[in-house]
């Protein structure tokens, strides 16, 4: 099944949130403002249980308001961090307000509980027109997150120093407990249009979201429900979908919420009760712990991580792919130059040819002396070129490896270690300065070899069926460092034959390897390779001793004497990566 796209939050989870933080912030002290990112504030409150810190995000994807877990300390801070922490100093928070069906928070603030509102925090939850905004007295903006200009909306442009303008109210009309079926019913058939457009069209607060949960808990057919003629649903439908916005209300109004996983959407912070009794909700208290805002907070952290992890694997990917296709034009001029040399010998023959005439004018030896000259050049040439695209190889080499680690990084689900990610960046970096980094690449290399305060790198190690470890480099300072820096004599050495990949290790040296070790080791050897979508490959095994650095390469590039080749089967490696994976450690730091 493909993952759910990012869920926003819509009005029913920012209710969820509200409805836990309000008893576990209002009253308290305001202490500290930084923002992390360029579209997300971290607010620290103080109460009587300690410390509570909040994010408010504007980001367009994903804006937000939840609790948090504390928070690195980020140093200087940014501009809109020093206002607000100008402005809220010392000011205690005594209202979390939202109105309606709309997106809108206002945190209000006082210098004490119960005394007059002199400052307003308002966040505005309406995706890429999210903002935030500080407020004083009379509510005016005193700071904005995004200043919106006239050319970017002639509705409602604002900026530091306006009347704070509320949003343009919302379309529809709100939804009603109270309202009855036959009313319900008749609203969402006024036109002929989607269900879809008719919920969202006729409802205030009908999030995407929410309209995939009020059609049913699988999404292939709530998706088909919605996107189905309003005239063209049965009576059953009509009923079921009543009876989901009957019970999405009574959530609302009893303030059941529960945080759940869902399958139609990514989660849903409303629990329907059918036992609640009717009337008013009950008395609101800080659910402990703060679930909702979390498990929210855990969501939006991991979903947004993974989307930035993606994006430096696709900014890395295409400067690799870049450096890649430079390297294969210089490669494949060098080996035009190297392929003129033959013609040496044709320009050698029509210098002779000259020469011999019976009575060669003085043209035609001035016209084989300077073949002579064009041949020797060529042949002098050999010298300069040879080596040019031997390093050019090695390079391409190196960069198509880089390139299979980051499939790797891609693909694996136990690859998602920030540190790891930092770890294939700085090797990619530095092999992507060329030959301007080299003698600074292979003294760092030098330096994580044993130098006082370095720790080594960081690759994949896990057991073979014996027991015995199994090392996997993935990247090129690991190829080396388990392959010729740490390796030890009977250490046996695996790489996927004539295929970029990474070097696996088997500690052999430790105690004997049977057949079952070898298999495995030649296994994860295939798996870590550009040719891990084959059913075999064909996988070379060499002791370690016989290893040899290639002078002048860049790290984890050797040769070998000989070895045996054994055939693996990529897929049998998943079974050594998913039971158990450790590492060797930390990674090193920058």
């Amino acid at each position: 099944m493909a993952p759910l796209p990012l869920q926003a939050m819509d009005l029913t989870s920012l209710l969820a949130v509200l409805a836990e933080l309000e008893p576990a912030l209002v009253p308290s002290r305001f202490e500290k403002a930084q923002q992390c990112d360029a579209h997300t504030l971290q607010l620290g409150f103080r109460s009587l249980e300690g410390v509570t810190w909040i994010e408010l995000s504007w980001l367009a994807e994903a804006p937000r308001l939840l609790a948090i877990d504390p928070p690195p300390r980020i140093g200087g801070g940014s501009t809109l961090a020093q206002q607000l922490q100008h402005g809220l100093g010392g000011l205690a928070l005594v209202a979390l307000e939202q109105q309606g069906w709309e997106r809108v928070v206002e945190l209000a603030f006082a210098p004490r509980p119960g005394g007059a509102i002199c400052r307003r925090l308002v966040l505005e939850l309406m995706g890429r027109r999210s903002n935030l905004f500080l407020l004083d007295q009379e509510r005016r903006v005193v700071a904005a997150a995004r200043q919106v200009r006239e050319q970017q909306s002639r509705l409602r442009p604002i900026g530091t120093g306006d009347p704070y303008v509320p949003p343009p109210a919302l379309a529809g009309q709100p939804p009603a407990l109270e309202e009855s079926f036959e009313h319900w019913h008749g609203q969402l058939l006024l036109l002929p249009v989607s269900l879809r457009q008719a919920l969202q069209g006729a409802y205030q607060g009908i999030s995407p979201a929410l309209a995939l949960q009020l059609c049913g808990a699988e999404r292939t057919s709530a998706e088909a429900l919605l996107a189905s003629p309003v005239e063209s649903l049965t009576p059953q439908q009509w009923q079921g979908l009543w009876q989901r916005w009957q019970a999405w209300l009574r959530a609302l109004q009893r303030r059941q919420f529960q945080f759940q996983r869902g399958v139609a959407t990514a989660y849903s912070c409303w629990a329907p009760d059918e036992q609640a009794p009717p009337g008013e909700p009950p008395p609101r208290k800080a659910a402990a712990g703060l679930p909702i805002n979390r498990a929210l907070a855990d969501y939006y952290g991991r979903e947004l991580g993974c989307r930035q992890r993606r994006q430096r694997l696709q900014a890395l990917r295409q400067r690799l792919q870049q450096a890649l296709e430079r390297e294969r034009q210089q490669c494949q001029h060098q080996q035009q130059l190297l392929d003129q040399v033959e013609n040496s010998e044709a320009l050698q023959q029509q210098a002779d040819a000259l020469l011999c005439l019976q009575q060669p004018s003085r043209e035609q030896v001035a016209q084989a002396q300077g073949l002579y000259r064009r041949a020797r050049k060529l042949r002098r040439s050999v010298a300069a070129i040879t080596p040019r695209l031997e390093q050019h190889r090695q390079r391409i080499d190196q960069l198509e490896a880089s390139l299979t680690f980051l499939e790797q990084q891609e693909g694996d689900g136990q690859h998602q270690d920030e540190r790891q990610l930092q770890a294939l960046e700085d090797d990619c970096q530095e092999l992507l300065q060329g030959s301007r980094g080299k003698g600074r690449l292979h003294r760092a290399a030098g330096s994580r070899d044993g130098g006082s305060g370095a720790q080594p790198p960081c690759p994949l190690e896990l057991r073979s069926p014996g027991g015995l470890r199994l090392q996997v480099g993935r990247n090129h300072r690991q190829n080396e460092w388990i392959s010729l820096r740490q390796a030890r004599r009977g250490d046996l050495w695996f790489h996927a034959q004539e295929c970029p990949g990474s070097h696996v290790v088997l500690k052999a040296s430790e105690a004997e390897a049977a057949d079952a070790d070898l298999q495995a080791a030649s296994d994860l050897a295939a798996h870590f390779s550009r040719a891990r979508g084959n059913g075999r490959v064909a996988v070379v095994m060499v002791p370690t001793d016989d290893l040899q650095r290639i002078p002048g390469a860049g790290p984890g590039t050797v040769r070998h004497r000989g070895g045996t080749v054994l055939w693996a089967e990529p897929e049998r490696a998943r079974t050594l990566l998913h039971p158990a994976v450790s590492s060797l450690g930390e990674e090193p730091q920058p």
